[in-house]
């Protein structure tokens, strides 16, 4: 079965004119794991980019990573955003166990937070690995191998012993099997599985007993938004503006998110519009019950002209 497209989930409105739609897929899953809401395809698979680092990670803590400090995990789970906080505390891990830098398979970046990049190109520098939003993914590979006595060269390849064990614990969280094997934007693999799947993980990791690594990782991401991804940005501010919120994004118009007591929700925007997803999200969101000021914050991203606010994007589903 393949991905088979959405419908119509947001607008974006300037003037006073539709200036584009966004069509997408959206599921809602209330605590039970019933599917509450709906729209489009959200059985067919899909990749969901970085939104399946979280199962990524429980694969990774099933698999003998220890880590000393939470902060360290969340960044593991994390797409960070490339500054200074986020970028030594690769390093100290890297450099704790031995390892250079170049162990790291992703490839060379600038960071994503524009005054992060800025500050390195004015220092004279570019690209590096530890700067790539998934340097803390890799890291987090690398250390697992290292505990389960794995080798350290092709840690990235889907038929390494890590990423076997990876696969099976995204399909046991999701309830389905995963449809395809592709190469993520970092080089390490990225699994397929439908956007029920991943709500259903979600779910699963906010519902799970203390203790467990599904619980660990929740509860390390929980407490570390910002390590999870960066200053302002959307990830870091749901899980700082909803006491017990956990969430995830991922590239091409991928969210999930998992409330305990309320349920899960995932999402793809079909042409990959970051600026869509929030609306939608918030929308679903509240069809849940949830509500804080946080949401009200992200419902209607601005449209700005000449420094004015002229217009926003709305969820038309909800």
């Amino acid at each position: 079965m393949s991905y088979s497209g959405g419908v119509l989930l947001a607008e974006v409105v300037r003037s006073g004119f539709v200036e584009s739609r966004h069509h997408g897929s959206v599921v809602v899953l209330s605590a039970d794991g019933r599917v509450a809401a709906a729209a489009g395809d959200v059985t067919g698979p899909i990749f969901p980019r970085s939104s399946n680092k979280p199962m990524q990670a429980v694969g990774m803590l099933r698999a003998g990573l220890h880590l000393a400090s939470a902060a360290d995990l969340a960044l593991v789970c994390g797409s960070h955003y490339g500054e200074d906080f986020h970028v030594a505390r690769v390093r100290a891990l890297l450099h704790g166990a031995g390892l250079d830098e170049s162990r790291l398979h992703c490839p060379p970046d600038l960071p994503l937070l524009a005054a992060a990049r800025d500050a390195v190109l004015r220092a004279g520098g570019g690209p590096a690995r530890v700067q790539m939003n998934c340097s803390g993914k890799h890291t987090g590979m690398l250390l697992t191998c290292l505990a389960a006595g794995w080798p350290l060269d092709g840690y990235w390849q889907p038929e390494h012993p890590l990423q076997l064990r990876i696969r099976s614990t995204v399909e046991e969280l999701a309830g389905e099997r995963v449809a395809a094997v592709g190469v993520d934007g970092c080089g390490a693999p990225v699994l397929a599985i439908s956007l029920t799947g991943l709500a259903r993980a979600f779910l699963r990791l906010v519902s799970a007993r203390p203790g467990t690594p599904e619980a660990t990782v929740a509860a390390a991401m929980r407490a570390h938004p910002e390590l999870v991804a960066g200053t302002g940005a959307d990830d870091t501010r749901l899980m700082q503006g909803v006491a017990g919120l956990l969430a995830k994004g991922g590239a091409e118009g991928v969210v999930a998110v998992g409330v305990p007591g309320r349920g899960a929700v995932a999402l793809k925007i079909d042409d990959g519009a970051m600026r869509a997803r929030m609306p939608v999200l918030v929308a679903a969101l509240r069809r849940l019950g949830v509500d804080a000021p946080v949401l009200d914050d992200l419902a209607q991203p601005p449209l700005f002209g000449g420094g004015a606010r002229v217009g926003s994007v709305t969820a038309v589903w909800g």
